[in-house]
């Protein structure tokens, strides 16, 4: 594993306990350019997990707690008069920063949420009519309860495809629960910063310049298109949808310190990249199949590159 990407993980390990592969997932995402999201139930450390992604990455971080009274001025700024110039003053919203936890998105408007689509995708923010763009880089670490909690509601799916990954982080095993209790009353980790914001950018950077085989691409397009021909989905992968994958893909190498992409860095995350993208059939319910299962069985029909 590229040191610095294991002196990271060894920095979020110790205020997350048990959860290697999911800090792993992250920290691919991040280096990829994309944005997470962590649905689960309160209390398994998702909040937990972004503040010490901030920290260790020397990262500006704001927290917005998504509420059905956040207006989008709270996210985007607004403008406001000032009597004694006679002129209008922009004020910055929470998305001026590097890395915004966007907690219990599900839980605010939909007018809220599509404030973010553009903030997302393009790294910029329209007020008024001016648009100003964001610091770079940018990434969004948003936090869902599951839907059907109390006072949620389904994210659409131009929300969910802006999202690179969603993961969900699920209970911690026994010993790692011992832990979590024992050091709780006995220890304050303090997590330490382990690279600047310039360090960071110039390995994601890197990540962006490691080898892709055209099998690899033809493969990745392969399976997209299954997805949306497939009987069990009614909405497969978009073209981001692909290009996230390959995103991902290329970061997984990266960690792995490789210079080129395998099939199996493919492979690896294509339920973490996937999953919330396809809208399953009422066929497949009825089954009791869900997102994993159906991937599953597109990655089984579809052919593997030859490498």
């Amino acid at each position: 594993m590229n040191a610095r990407i294991n002196a990271l993980i060894k920095e979020i390990k110790k205020v997350l306990k048990g959860k290697d592969d999911v800090i792993a997932s992250v920290t691919a995402a991040m280096l990829a350019g994309g944005h997470i999201l962590l649905e689960d139930i309160p209390g398994v450390g998702k909040t937990t997990l972004a503040v010490a992604l901030s920290k260790a990455l020397s990262l500006d971080y704001r927290r917005v707690q998504f509420t059905p009274d956040v207006l989008p001025s709270d996210l985007l700024g607004f403008n406001m008069y000032n009597a004694k110039t006679g002129e209008f003053e922009y004020h910055e919203g929470s998305v001026y920063c590097n890395f915004l936890l966007a907690d219990e998105i599900n839980r605010t408007s939909p007018k809220t949420q599509s404030a973010l689509l553009e903030v997302m995708e393009e790294g910029r923010a329209t007020v008024d009519g001016v648009t100003r763009s964001l610091p770079d880089p940018f990434i969004v670490l948003a936090t869902q309860n599951p839907f059907g909690s109390a006072g949620t509601q389904k994210l659409p799916e131009s929300q969910l495809d802006r999202f690179m990954i969603c993961l969900t982080l699920g209970y911690p095993d026994h010993k790692s629960a011992l832990d979590i209790l024992n050091k709780k009353l006995t220890e304050k980790p303090e997590v330490n910063a382990v690279m600047s914001v310039e360090e960071f950018a110039d390995m994601r950077a890197q990540t962006d310049t490691v080898f892709v085989d055209a099998s690899i691409s033809e493969f990745i397009v392969s399976f997209c298109e299954n997805t949306r021909s497939h009987p069990l989905v009614n909405l497969g992968l978009s073209p981001r949808g692909s290009i996230a994958l390959l995103k991902m893909a290329k970061a997984a190498a990266f960690i792995a310190e490789r210079d080129y992409v395998t099939p199996d860095d493919v492979i690896s995350n294509i339920n973490a990249v996937c999953g919330h993208r396809i809208v399953l059939s009422s066929k497949a319910k009825a089954a009791h199949m869900g997102a994993g299962d159906v991937l599953s069985e597109i990655l089984g029909a579809t052919a593997l590159p030859k490498m």
